[in-house]
């Protein structure tokens, strides 16, 4: 857990909820905040199994994944490939179009022409194309004055995607079962606050949608999780444009991931079906393998 990724904060307070979980389940468990020296951590360890909790980069990228494929220790969640694919938006897109999956237009371009002028008509979303939990988001309204001032901290080339309005749904997939829908409501964008602050979003399991959308979302989902080779655990989110029907119904990214904190989705969701959170945390350490 840890990490020096933008998601540190999240990604500690997700691997401390998942190890007080584990040890209510039986499990030994030691926690370990991800440095420079991993490698020889773990080797002092010798785990049976790990459980990761990395968030964004090095932990979701496929990074930290081929460091325990080489020390041939058994991991959590996505393998290599998988955990590259998936954190890179672009190429995670080209995987669902692929798929026949639905999708919003986006280009990657340096951040210096977005900073200048707009790339795309507006409303359009400006993201890091390989962080999540909607880290160094910026909405650009219909009704901007001029294209968005992006921090210095952005990288040097960004995903500017087209805005697609509704609702914010979000399907867990475990293994091979996508679980329930969940309907995300806050009072604006769903950002960092509205993801992880108490009282930043209020969720509604199962959610209260037509039937033919609550089967998209759970088709969808596990289709994204194939296309991406995901293992373990995966949430895919979608926006629902209800004017639309079944034709508003759009995938943004899959998360191979998922927050495990207080607040997070996949956990409720998990819960909603039956499962416990320690339930959830044991499947996942029985899940661990090498080569995923």
């Amino acid at each position: 857990m840890g990490g020096p990724s933008a998601e540190r904060e999240v990604s500690l307070s997700s691997g401390q909820a998942c190890a007080a979980a584990l040890r209510g389940e039986g499990f030994e468990v030691i926690e370990v905040d991800a440095g420079r020296d991993l490698c020889t951590v773990l080797d002092d360890i010798s785990p049976d199994a790990i459980l990761n909790c990395l968030h964004g980069r090095w932990g979701e990228d496929g990074c930290v994944q081929g460091l325990l494929e080489w020390m041939g220790m058994p991991y959590s969640h996505s393998g290599v490939l998988s955990s590259a694919l998936a954190l890179d938006k672009q190429r995670s897109k080209d995987a669902f179009v692929a798929a026949g999956l639905p999708i919003v237009d986006s280009v990657i371009v340096p951040a210096e022409d977005v900073r200048k002028r707009h790339v795309m008509p507006p409303p359009y979303v400006v993201k890091p194309n390989n962080e999540g939990s909607s880290v160094g988001v910026y909405l650009v309204h219909e009704a901007s004055n001029g294209p968005p001032q992006l921090s210095d901290d952005m990288p040097k080339n960004v995903m500017v995607e087209a805005f697609a309005p509704g609702r914010e749904l979000t399907t867990t997939v475990i293994g091979d079962r996508a679980l329930t829908v969940t309907d995300i409501l806050t009072d604006g964008w769903y950002d960092y606050d509205a993801k992880y602050k108490p009282g930043g979003s209020r969720h509604v399991v199962p959610a209260d949608v037509p039937l033919e959308i609550f089967d998209l979302c759970m088709d969808y989902a596990l289709r994204a999780h194939k296309a991406l080779a995901c293992r373990g655990v995966s949430r895919t989110d979608f926006r629902w444009d209800e004017s639309k029907g079944a034709d508003g119904l759009i995938l943004l990214e899959t998360n191979t991931q998922p927050g495990m904190t207080p607040t997070s989705l996949t956990p409720e969701q998990a819960q909603a079906c039956g499962m416990t959170f320690g339930q959830l945390c044991a499947w996942m350490v029985e899940d661990a393998s090498c080569d995923r």
